[in-house]
């Protein structure tokens, strides 16, 4: 798939210059002209002679567009005039992962930013679930049923809440506790993660205003405050930056080496297990790869999932670590 959404952008706008039987057929500097007006930015030659080249060959992208060049006019057509970039058919996994998120956004259609789109979202899904049930009658296609979020009618409050800087009371009953526990948060972001979602605030009883994770699950019950707190410039993008998960603790993130088996190198490599991932090494023995992260709960538990297909090189206290739960865990068998 495209690296980014201006990718995305640029092949749409080149494929509706081409198909636009009204105007002459492009040149490239007609191409290069229609992309930057509508991208609204300077768009260079070289970007779009290469985006012509992928939407013709890139294998991942799959458009294969019969866009053939004229020399003697020096200009752009589909070979195959009804041809479209959008006539491309959706592979089973996009389809799996539209009828996830049509699911997820159902849930939330309380929600201001979402209630807008309602009708929309209401005839997508619709259509999503018709032509999926057509599918499955043949045979082609199995869906699993979208995740039930628990915990998720909690948004709209806290939503609601971050907007207007509001205080919430919530009852919490954690893992590691008999009793449920209350808090007085201020409220920062909702986060999804393993089809949980959880929120990360200021509990006002914690000491030195250490930043706290609730999952919204274990929330048995939210009420408003009369209370208000200061505005937080609160950057989830930098504050999750070296964490796998939702779990942040305290501390600098530091280098971890990974060494892989062969085969299951393949997948760390085609999906990275963190945006810092480096690959130091691969040689038919391993697959070494570096990650630049906290070490968390999730992380350990991640690593554990690998089994004996990962081993972990530094640093040493981690390494130990799942070494102690590899054991325990062969000692229950």
């Amino acid at each position: 798939m495209p690296k980014n959404k201006d990718a995305v952008s640029r092949y749409r706008w080149i494929d509706e210059r081409l198909r636009n039987k009204r105007l002459k057929k492009p040149t490239l500097d007609d191409l290069i002209e229609f992309v930057s007006r509508k991208m609204d930015k300077s768009i260079s030659v070289r970007t779009i002679q290469k985006d012509i080249q992928d939407m013709r060959h890139d294998p991942e992208l799959n458009y294969n567009a019969p866009i053939v060049y004229d020399r003697a006019s020096g200009t752009y057509s589909y070979e195959d005039e009804t041809y479209s970039i959008n006539n491309i058919p959706i592979e089973e996994a996009d389809l799996e992962g539209l009828e996830i998120a049509i699911g997820i956004l159902e849930q939330f259609r309380s929600l201001p930013v979402i209630e807008q789109f309602e009708d929309a979202i209401l005839k997508i899904a619709a259509s999503l679930k018709q032509n999926r049930e057509v599918l499955e009658h043949k045979g082609l296609i199995r869906f699993s049923r979208a995740t039930q979020y628990k915990g998720a009618s909690h948004i709209p409050s806290i939503v609601d809440a971050i907007k207007n800087l509001d205080v919430i009371r919530i009852s919490y009953q954690s893992f590691d506790r008999n009793e449920p526990k209350e808090h007085w948060v201020e409220p920062y972001h909702v986060r999804e993660y393993q089809s949980r979602f959880y929120l990360v605030g200021k509990s006002q009883k914690a000491k030195g205003g250490t930043l706290l994770t609730f999952a919204l699950d274990r929330i048995l019950d939210l009420w408003p405050t009369d209370k208000k707190f200061d505005a937080k410039n609160f950057d989830d993008a930098s504050y999750f930056q070296h964490a796998i998960g939702v779990t942040v603790p305290q501390g600098e993130p530091e280098k971890v080496v990974l060494s892989f088996t062969p085969h299951q190198g393949k997948y760390i490599k085609t999906q990275a297990i963190h945006p810092s991932q480096q690959v130091e090494s691969d040689t038919a023995e391993e697959c070494r790869i570096s990650i630049n992260v906290v070490i968390n709960h999730e992380l350990t538990m991640l690593l554990l999932s690998y089994g004996a297909n990962v081993k972990v090189i530094q640093p040493a206290p981690l390494a130990e670590k799942i070494a102690a739960g590899a054991k325990a865990m062969l000692e229950r068998y």
